[in-house]
């Protein structure tokens, strides 16, 4: 049991009564409110205001307790100490036996579990939905612990990962093709790759979680590789055999498709026991195999046409941007 002090507000307005000073009086009763310090030769002693140790454990006190505020006679105002029970209803209450606190305020623990074929993100997006129906206070701060702060904090950097890499590959295509516009269009092949990881995962109802967008990042290494072998080919055939770009990239269609197809069936297959091995840690392999797999599927079916595609708007496109540039300057007529 506890003891809860409903204070009429209105009436403490009336007599002069602030809340702060309930606060200081029931502080200063039951509180460690430091008054002074006693300086000895050696030490020194903290003053301390409390009530009568006799009474503390009396509840009855709590409503003899003294309130400086102010009472009215004749029209005269003057000071006077009013108990609280003449400011508050006092009642017991039952109350927890211990509170837990986190950062030095009071906190609350809530568990919870996952329904069958319910992820992660799906019963975190819940609890969002959840708190905003309530309408709790600003006061009240709600975070996550455990697996689902950690779900929280992948989430929170996967889309900046997934940027610097797309960066940094962008950068090394540029410097070894001294070229601005054909990393384009090798990166073009990622978007597929990613497609085909996330629909692989949502097909065999498993979660995008750290695993599997390891899994994506390791297909931006090899898929690109696909378009690698048809545009290097192609460019060297341009710079060296004066070849027009679709010949080249016809060419190159032709003469690296036994290429791709070899080096994305030994990347497929080497995927293959992540899938299906068991024992201890599967469950963290089966996201990457099946992210690895999906995507280089739906990769390889989509990238043999598209590639060439984008090679020719690519190329018409720096042709027009390069007679933009360096188109001559008229001489004025004598």
């Amino acid at each position: 049991l506890r003891l809860a002090l409903d204070v009429d507000r209105g009436r403490a307005a009336r007599l002069g009564v602030s809340m702060q000073a309930i606060d200081d009086a029931l502080y200063s009763a039951f509180g460690q409110r430091q008054i002074s310090t006693i300086y000895g030769q050696s030490n020194q002693y903290r003053v301390v205001l409390e009530i009568d140790p006799a009474l503390a454990g009396d509840p009855e006190v709590i409503g003899q307790l003294r309130v400086s505020g102010s009472s009215t006679v004749n029209g005269a105002t003057t000071a006077a100490q009013i108990p609280l029970a003449e400011l508050a209803t006092i009642t017991r209450v039952p109350g927890p036996l211990t509170v837990t606190r986190q950062d030095q305020f009071p906190a609350v623990t809530l568990s919870f579990n996952l329904a069958p074929g319910v992820s992660l993100g799906e019963a975190v997006g819940a609890i969002a939905r959840a708190e905003q129906r309530l309408g709790m206070p600003d006061t009240m701060v709600g975070s996550y612990g455990g697996d689902a702060a950690e779900f929280m904090r992948s989430l929170a950097g996967q889309g900046w990962l997934i940027l610097a890499a797309i960066i940094v590959i962008y950068i090394v295509l540029g410097v070894l093709y001294e070229s601005v516009i054909h990393p384009i269009t090798i990166l073009s092949t990622l978007p597929s790759a990613g497609i085909g990881a996330l629909l692989a995962l949502r097909l065999f109802g498993l979660d995008l979680n750290v695993v599997g967008l390891i899994g994506i990042v390791l297909l931006m290494g090899i898929v690109k590789k696909n378009a690698i072998m048809m545009i290097d080919f192609a460019i060297e055939a341009q710079r060296e055999h004066g070849m027009t770009p679709r010949e080249a990239i016809t060419e190159a269609s032709i003469l690296r498709f036994r290429p791709i197809m070899m080096t994305t069936m030994a990347a497929l297959l080497g995927a293959v026991p992540l899938v299906i091995g068991h024992g201890a840690g599967s469950e963290l392999r089966l996201p990457l195999g099946i992210s690895v797999i999906g995507g280089l599927l739906l990769s390889q079916v989509i990238t043999l046409y598209t590639t060439p595609v984008i090679y020719l708007a690519m190329e018409a496109l720096r042709a027009r941007v390069t007679a933009l540039t360096h188109r001559p300057r008229t001489q004025p007529a004598e």
